[in-house]
């Protein structure tokens, strides 16, 4: 099924869904459930042998909960709303490169942050997105409990969905703090997945010319 969106530009064909990510997204927490998730904390700070009604402690439970809401944000955006006339029609056929897109995720296996940059790229086929809209994108994805390797492919799945582009390039670079708090303590260690779809994929030369220009990012590292 495809949805008709009017643009500046003119009509553009947009897939409905943009992205086929069932059980991905969810109806927005109501002050019931964030009640429960605080009721919950509650108990834990009870359970570590602290007293939840100490004055440092007694709205701890509630700002933990808020926190949690806005950290897993994303499980709650409409990818349609975040998106929205964001595309346009253009004969550009050469690589856009977003890069130093900052990110914060929790890491699902131990709910503890991790964070970096994601480097997003797409040869345009017809199409081009707003910029302002990738780092969305990045955030819808990264604001709920993930894992780096699964947030890098959906960040590129849901680009060529949307846009149907030649090709597609995603480099995630990040630090977990379940490494570096806990577990092995490796305090300098980093992360990076990459996601390459299309041209991307396909030609070495198109692959290398993105990974160069990220490097020249990283320059002064």
């Amino acid at each position: 099924m495809v949805t008709k969106k009017t643009t500046k530009s003119g009509q553009v064909d947009l897939p409905e869904p943009v992205v086929d990510l069932e059980g991905m997204f969810f109806p927005p927490l109501n002050g019931e459930t964030t009640g429960k998730i605080a009721e919950h904390y509650r108990e834990i700070i009870r359970l570590l042998g602290e007293d939840p009604d100490r004055d440092d402690l007694r709205k701890t439970p509630a700002r933990v909960a808020d926190s949690l809401r806005f950290l897993t944000a994303g499980y709650y955006r409409n990818l349609d709303e975040v998106i929205g006339e964001g595309i346009f029609e253009d004969k550009c056929d050469e690589m856009i490169l977003l890069r130093d897109i900052e990110l914060y995720s929790l890491c699902e296996h131990h709910i503890l942050p991790f964070f970096g940059k994601a480097h997003v790229a797409y040869i345009p086929n017809g199409k081009i997105i707003g910029l302002s809209k990738i780092p969305e994108i990045v955030d819808v994805f990264a604001r709920r409990l993930q894992v780096q390797e699964r947030l890098t492919n959906q960040i590129a799945d849901t680009l060529m969905a949307v846009l149907k582009p030649k090709g597609v390039g995603v480099v995630i670079e990040a630090h977990h703090l379940c490494m570096m708090m806990r577990g092995i303590q490796k305090q300098n260690s980093k992360a990076i997945t990459s996601a390459m779809r299309g041209g991307f994929k396909r030609y070495s030369k198109t692959r290398m010319e993105f990974l160069r220009l990220i490097e020249l990012s990283n320059g002064s590292h």
